[in-house]
């Protein structure tokens, strides 16, 4: 899979769920959290699909499964595995989309190995991996050599093949508590549907394997050919109708805009930037500079590339280590938007001892939340807290112009229906407020440092205006000064020439704000709706659809026809925009032929190894391919999934139990004191956290609305009936669940949807509960992060949420 097209985004969308046969629904309870999904999930249940549910718990979505499978948290990739070792086994993939459009064929490095849970170029030092041997043989053009037969030893099938032997369902099963016959089913029933689709949510990204659980997906979509079909893809169900549109907009400390990578300490211009990022990135960053500072960015100055902050790349700056760099003294002052973690970061303490150790912060949100009040928490004596406390109440949804971007990709304009309340703002008129305050302050400066600000183009409007930041986004022709109408115009340009905000989003408005579009029509019967706002990239529906073709380009599935190559015309047409390189390139060219043009091998990585690649990318404006270096993205904690323990875990790793957990994963040291691992003689039981469909998030809105409190008033553990018996207690007693980090006390739920289950042949104990509240608000309660761990994915940086070690007794 591409790692270059969204941090999460849907291959497909929404209504295409309708098209699937058969659903793996793992790491999500999107009935309760995604109704959305789950209404057209009903549509392909009409016609016949089949659901297959995967969760710790028995949830509203597992209730409408098929076949719904109880898992240990933290071991999907056990399962995964022993699922991929089956199609393997039995040849049940699709040989020739396998041939055709993954890199099966490629010859690995003789360097490369795998032993006792490590990869080559481990360093046990710095706990990091040096990824020279994750390569590829290559020839003397500098491209990867193919084998013959997929039984060669160095293919990447092989490979493959060989490392997940290891994964038989019995082996599973001891791992996952899933009995080997139940994963059996899974297996046949996902592999004798096509096309499938995989739908996962938070329950799949809070490991510290989390960003190779879903490698998992991708490798069994590619084998089984489900990527870029109607129907299939793998579908990331994103918390709220925008999250997708902030990841676009890099909320991530290592991306700008776009997906593209953000400038490192080691990049001391444009060139090295691109050396190490890949050429075919140049327009993209030119571009998204031209946005940024206009006529100040020219050629001659590097398009004003050392305006950029850089990152440390031997720091991981994600959110949770922030905090650790507070409690340092690193930040003098915080800007908070649009999060709470003084309920949301696991470890709470941490984040408890850091906030006195601002000297402002600035919180804006709707409500009062619990970070903007940290100085009235119980137990906190205000008179010690010098911090200066500054709060910007925010206009809600309703109150504001925009965009939200959802899960599939699709960018949908919505008027303002009301005026914000009292001083309430938008965050735009916010931020605008500010720079241009910031702005002021620094007229007339000759100090270097101050130009980024000084140079800035930043020209929303007296009144600033969200169709103009949309705009932005869309791009300009700087020679003319006119919107570019599409992602084409865009890319055929020279560099330099123009500007965009976020090139995915070129031609949202250069037609009118397509955003806005409406029109509900389906003539493919496909849920395609490409008159209804606007998908990015190019308002192409389904990601990768070059795949829905044979080698000939012409439609596999004749039910789900996406697109083709239409010969008399000479140009891919169809039912969808073509995601290829080049729509005038038919089948037999090596540009038609790549399925997976945003890496750099053109194809679905198997294994995601190291790999720079000079390939055709993007039409010049003479119409020949020109050729661009591009850098293939990989998981810092190997080429292919392998199952590790939690950090937290009640059982060692049976397939290499010197090396039980995540080896590049260390547990934080900024407070000893707090930042601890416990072990499974103390806390003998795993503890998964959840959301539920009454509070969204930390709570901060839902929390401060009586009738949802009404609905859900408290926090609760949800036990199974053995551990209630176990420990003494019956439905709606108090408990106290503790780990080495923290205890909070709630009431217990003893429910049938919890069970226990065995994992080496012991008896095991999930305990489950949801996460969205905090001190303050109309309905206070206890937050679970009190005892979560501060662990994070090496890769994505997301906390292991789901699953850490507790005890638990009667309050």
């Amino acid at each position: 899979m591409s790692p270059s097209f969204g941090r999460g985004a849907m291959t497909n969308s929404w209504p295409d769920l309708m098209n699937a046969e058969l659903f793996l629904i793992a790491g999500s309870n999107c009935a309760e959290n995604h109704p959305i999904a789950m209404r057209w999930i009903n549509k392909a249940k009409e016609r016949g699909a089949k659901v297959i549910v995967v969760d710790p718990r028995f949830t509203r979505t597992a209730s409408q499964a098929d076949i719904f499978a109880q898992i240990r948290p933290g071991t999907d990739i056990a399962y995964l595995g022993a699922i991929i070792n089956y199609i393997l086994e039995n040849e049940l993939y699709d040989h020739d989309y396998v041939l055709n459009y993954t890199n099966a064929l490629y010859k690995i490095s003789k360097d490369f190995q795998f032993k006792d849970g490590l990869f080559s170029g481990f360093d046990p030092e710095k706990k990091k991996y040096k990824t020279d041997s994750w390569g590829y043989q290559l020839d003397e053009s500098n491209k990867p050599v193919k084998a013959l037969v997929l039984t060669d030893p160095d293919s990447v099938f092989s490979k493959l093949k060989e490392h997940y032997s290891r994964y038989d369902m019995k082996t599973a099963e001891n791992i996952t508590g899933i009995p080997a016959s139940k994963i059996k089913e899974i297996a046949d029933a996902f592999c004798s549907a096509k096309p499938a689709s995989i739908l996962y949510a938070l329950g799949m990204t809070h490991h510290t394997t989390g960003v190779q659980g879903i490698r998992c997906y991708g490798i069994i979509q590619l084998l089984m050919g489900n990527i870029g079909k109607a129907g299939g893809g793998i579908n990331a169900l994103r918390g709220e109708p925008n999250v997708q549109g902030s990841t676009d907009m890099a909320n991530l400390y290592n991306n700008l805009p776009g997906y593209l990578p953000a400038p490192s300490h080691s990049d001391k211009t444009l060139k090295d930037y691109l050396v190490r990022n890949g050429s075919n990135r140049e327009k993209h960053l030119v571009s998204l500079l031209k946005a940024w500072f206009g006529d100040k960015a020219t050629k001659e100055n590097d398009y004003c590339f050392n305006y950029l902050p850089k990152y440390d790349s031997n720091v991981n700056s994600s959110l949770v280590r922030i905090w650790d760099a507070v409690n340092k003294g690193q930040f003098q002052m915080m800007l908070n938007i649009g999060s709470n973690s003084l309920v949301s970061v696991p470890n709470l303490e941490v984040v408890r001892q850091a906030l006195p150790k601002l000297e402002m912060l600035v919180v804006s949100d709707l409500f009062e939340i619990e970070t903007a009040q940290f100085w009235r928490e119980p137990g906190v004596d205000p008179s010690k807290i010098m911090t200066e406390v500054i709060f910007l109440p925010a206009a809600f949804v309703y109150e504001k112009d925009g965009t939200l971007t959802n899960s599939g990709r699709w960018v949908q304009w919505k008027d303002a229906a009301l005026k914000p309340l009292g001083e309430c703002k938008p965050d735009l008129d916010m931020l605008d407020l500010l720079y241009k305050r910031v702005k002021s302050l620094y007229e007339g400066s000759t100090n270097p440092k101050d130009r980024p600000i000084l140079d800035a183009r930043w020209d929303y409007g007296h009144e600033p205006k969200a169709l103009k930041v949309l705009q932005e986004l869309n791009g300009y022709d700087e020679t003319s000064g006119e919107l570019l109408p599409t992602l084409a115009d865009y890319l055929k340009a020279p560099v330099g020439s123009v500007s965009t905000g976020c090139w995915i989003y070129a031609g949202v408005t250069g037609k009118g704000n397509l955003a806005a579009r409406r029109g509900d029509a389906d003539p493919s019967g496909l849920g395609l709706f490409r008159e209804w706002s606007f998908a990015w990239p190019g308002n192409i529906r389904i990601l990768y659809n070059r795949a829905s073709c044979d080698a000939q380009g012409q439609p596999v599935d004749p039910k789900r026809k996406l697109i083709w190559w239409d010969a008399a015309k000479n140009v891919w047409a169809g039912n969808d925009g073509a995601d290829v390189v080049d729509k005038t390139k038919g089948p037999d060219t090596p540009e038609g032929k790549l399925a997976f043009r945003m890496n750099p091998e053109g194809v679905g990585r198997l294994f995601a190894g190291k790999y720079t690649s000079g390939i055709p990318t993007t039409p010049s404006a003479d119409g020949k391919p020109v050729g661009g270096v591009n850098v293939g993205g990989i998981c810092n904690d190997g080429p292919l999934p392998e199952f590790y323990e939690p950090v937290e875990s009640p059982a060692e790793n049976i397939f290499h139990p010197n090396v039980s957990s995540n080896p590049i994963v260390a547990m934080p040291k900024t407070l000893p004191d707090v930042q601890k691992v416990g072990n499974r003689k103390d806390y003998p039981y795993v503890l998964t956290t959840y959301g539920v469909s009454e509070h969204f998030c930390a709570g901060g809105i839902t929390r401060n609305i009586p009738m949802l409190n009404e609905l859900m008033p408290e926090p609760f553990a949800e036990i199974s009936k053995n551990l209630a018996a176990k420990i003494g207690v019956q439905d709606g007693d108090r408990v106290e669940i503790s780990s080495a980090r923290g205890k909070v006390e709630i009431r217990c739920l003893v429910t049938d949807r919890i069970q226990s289950y065995e994992v080496h042949g012991q008896p095991t104990e999930t305990i489950g509960v949801p996460w969205s509240w905090g001190f303050a608000s109309l309905n206070p309660g206890s937050s679970i992060n009190e005892v979560t761990i501060g662990v994070i994915d090496p890769t994505a940086g997301t906390p292991e949420y789901k699953c850490c070690l507790v005890n638990i007794r009667r309050a």
